[in-house]
């Protein structure tokens, strides 16, 4: 990897995470819940990414680490699902007994 592109890498990777603390913190609490559970349940991107490097045979701790990133983006996905169920059934009316 040249230098240049090190740099160019390196400066973007400031940039968004300068970008991301920013938009981050001016979120305010009351819909900090509902974007982060949305936000998890989005990151099933990132199983299908791990699953296909757990898949590549090109070495036993490409595999491990492949099985290791399925496992925890699937505890981030399933969180995010419970945490949205949680959310709702907040907001649901309650029965009246008769």
């Amino acid at each position: 990897m040249s230098t240049e592109v090190l740099i160019s890498a390196l400066f973007v990777f400031v940039l968004a995470t300068f970008a991301g603390f920013e938009v981050i913190t001016k979120v305010p609490p009351t819909l900090h819940t509902p974007l982060m559970s949305g936000a998890n349940a989005i990151s099933g991107i990132s199983v299908l990414g791990a699953i296909l490097i757990a898949g590549n045979r090109g070495g036993n701790v490409t595999v491990i680490l492949g099985v290791l990133a399925v496992i925890l983006a699937m505890i981030n996905v399933v969180g995010g699902f419970l945490v949205t169920d949680r959310m709702l059934q907040m907001f649901k009316k309650k029965e009246v007994k008769a």
